[in-house]
C-alpha cells in the first residue's frame, strides 16, 4: 500500500543545492554551532506529525504541546551545547586582535559578546543551512490540499514547534528551581530558546514565501538572507516596510536582526517563572508569535488569511 508523503522538509537549503562554503565560520565554533542548529531544527521538523487542516490557534491543544515539549527537550539541549560553543568561541575570538571579521556579504561576523550580537550572528550563520522547501516540494507533501489549506498546516506546525519549545525551556527552568545551583545555565536555555524558535519561524517565513509563488532571488545563501530579514522586520521579502530586499547586507539589516532576537529574548524569560507557570506563559507566549508573525506574512503575500478558528 502506498504511503501518503509526510509533511518533512529534507535537510538541505532552499532549492535543495549545496551551501557554497558550507555556513559562515565553518571551521570555528560559530560554523559548528551553526550546523547543530540547523541541524536541530531539521529534526524537531522531521519528528512533527504530518497533516493538513486547521488544529488550532494554539497549536493542537495541552496533548500536543506536551509532546511537542518532549520533543523538543533533547533538541533544546543541543543547542545550549551549540549556543555555549558559539559563546566561548565569541569570548577567544575577543581576546585576539583584529578578531572580528566579516563574511562574505561584508558584514562583521564575530568579536561581538552581546547576547544579541552572539545569536544574531549564530542565527546568520545557520539560515542558509534551514530546510525550507519549494512550492513544488510543498504541495507534493500535501496532495490535493489548497494553498490556504498548505498555509494553514504550516503556521500551525511552527506554533506547535515554538510552543512545545517554550514549555521545554519552561519546565526545565521550573527543575532547575529545586536545583539553585543549577539555576547559572538559564541565561544558556534562553538564548537556546530563543535562537531555535527563530529558526523555526525563518523556516515558516521561507515556506510561505515559497508556497505563494514569491520566492527570494538569488542561490541559496541570498534566498536565506532575504528570509532571515524577513524575519527581522516581521513583514514579507520586498515590502515597503520590510527595508528592502536587500536589507540583510546592510548595517541597518543587522540592527534590525539584532532587536528582533533582543525583542524574542525578553520573552523568553518568562520561561524562567516559578514552578510549571513559565512553561506555560512561554508555550502560549511563542505559539501567538508565530501566529501573528504568519497573519503578517499572508497579508503581504496575498495568500489566504487563516480559517476561522486555525
Amino acid at each position: 500500500m502506498s504511503q501518503q508523503p509526510r509533511d518533512v522538509p529534507p535537510p538541505r537549503p532552499v532549492g535543495g543545492t549545496p551551501v557554497e562554503g558550507e555556513v559562515v565560520g565553518a571551521d570555528s565554533g560559530l560554523g559548528a554551532a551553526a550546523r547543530a542548529l540547523a541541524d536541530a531544527v531539521a529534526g524537531l521538523l522531521g519528528r512533527d506529525e504530518p497533516g493538513v487542516g486547521t488544529r488550532g490557534r494554539d497549536g493542537g491543544g495541552p496533548g500536543r504541546t506536551a509532546a511537542g515539549a518532549r520533543a523538543a527537550t533533547g533538541v533544546l539541549a543541543d543547542v545550549v551545547s551549540a549556543v555555549t560553543a558559539a559563546a566561548r568561541d565569541a569570548r577567544a575570538g575577543s581576546g585576539r586582535e583584529g578578531s572580528a571579521g566579516t563574511d562574505d556579504r561584508g558584514g562583521t561576523t564575530r568579536g561581538n559578546s552581546a547576547p544579541s550580537g552572539l545569536l544574531g550572528d549564530l542565527l546568520d550563520a545557520a539560515a542558509p543551512r534551514l530546510p525550507i522547501r519549494d512550492g513544488a516540494r510543498l504541495r507534493r507533501a500535501h496532495p490535493g490540499a489548497s494553498d490556504a489549506e498548505i498555509a494553514d498546516a504550516l503556521v500551525a506546525r511552527a506554533a506547535r514547534l515554538t510552543g512545545g519549545v517554550g514549555a521545554a525551556t519552561g519546565g526545565l527552568a521550573a527543575a532547575q528551581w529545586f536545583a539553585p545551583p543549577s539555576l547559572v545555565a538559564v541565561p544558556l536555555e534562553l538564548g537556546a530558546q530563543t535562537v531555535l524558535v527563530a529558526a523555526v519561524e525563518v523556516v515558516l517565513v521561507g515556506e510561505l514565501h515559497e508556497l505563494a509563488g514569491r520566492p527570494a532571488p538569488g542561490d541559496a545563501r541570498a534566498r536565506a538572507g532575504a528570509y532571515l530579514a524577513s524575519w527581522s522586520t516581521q513583514r514579507a521579502v520586498g515590502s515597503a516596510s520590510s527595508g528592502g530586499l536587500f536589507a540583510a547586507l546592510s548595517t541597518a539589516g543587522t540592527a534590525a536582526l539584532r532587536r528582533r532576537i533582543t525583542r524574542r529574548l525578553a520573552r523568553s524569560t518568562t520561561s524562567v517563572a516559578p514552578l510549571l507557570v513559565g512553561a506555560t506563559l512561554a508555550a502560549r507566549g511563542n505559539r501567538r508569535a508565530t501566529a501573528a508573525l504568519a497573519d503578517r506574512l499572508r497579508a503581504d503575500l496575498v495568500l489566504p488569511p487563516s480559517a476561522p478558528g486555525a
